[in-house]
């Protein structure tokens, strides 16, 4: 078998490979929680393409165990956020946690389809061109995560992390 050299793998690494920093996001929050779409596109520092994975189930047969596909279970969407002196993000979030379960009232709205909403993730090459997409379907806030204030922290700009339950997710080579 012939030893592959430095310049064939650089043949093969098309673009010069996918860049984690290069992507946007786009949280479309549902209507009553107010959020910005473009401005959260641009103060999503982080987020994460979750994970897909199909359970095995064993199934005993004379002694033996063998296994077959079992149901897909999609990871969460996690994102990190760099909060500006408006909170206009955060309270956007806050706003979409509050409707599906108030502070006060312990109440909420009731329709999944009400209070959840898609997450658009385009990768995107060093042209800032789209090479994949993926649809976070069905959306919700499970977490937003608490800001770290002390004394000691002058130089640096605030961020707080969001957690959200993924129904599913396609991309566009699965859709």
């Amino acid at each position: 078998m012939a030893i592959l050299g430095v310049d064939d793998f650089k043949s093969k690494l098309t673009g010069g490979g996918a860049r984690p920093n290069m992507f946007k996001a786009t949280v479309n929050f549902p209507s009553y929680a107010q959020g910005d779409v473009e401005l959260t596109s641009f103060m999503c520092k982080q987020i994460s393409i979750p994970a897909s994975t199909i359970g095995a189930v064993e199934v005993a047969f004379r002694g033996r165990k063998f296994s077959i596909a079992g149901d897909r279970i999609f990871e969460n969407v996690g994102l990190t956020i760099i909060n500006d002196v408006d909170f206009a993000v955060r309270n956007a979030f806050e706003r979409w946690m509050n409707g599906i379960n108030g502070h006060e009232s312990n109440t909420g709205i009731a329709n999944v389809t009400d209070y959840s909403a898609d997450i658009i993730i385009e990768q995107l090459d060093k042209s800032g061109a789209t090479v994949k997409t993926y649809n976070m379907r069905g959306c919700w806030p499970v977490s937003v995560a608490a800001i770290e204030l002390n004394y000691d922290s002058s130089d640096e700009i605030e961020e707080f992390a969001v957690d959200l339950v993924c129904s599913y997710w396609e991309s566009d080579t699965t859709s």
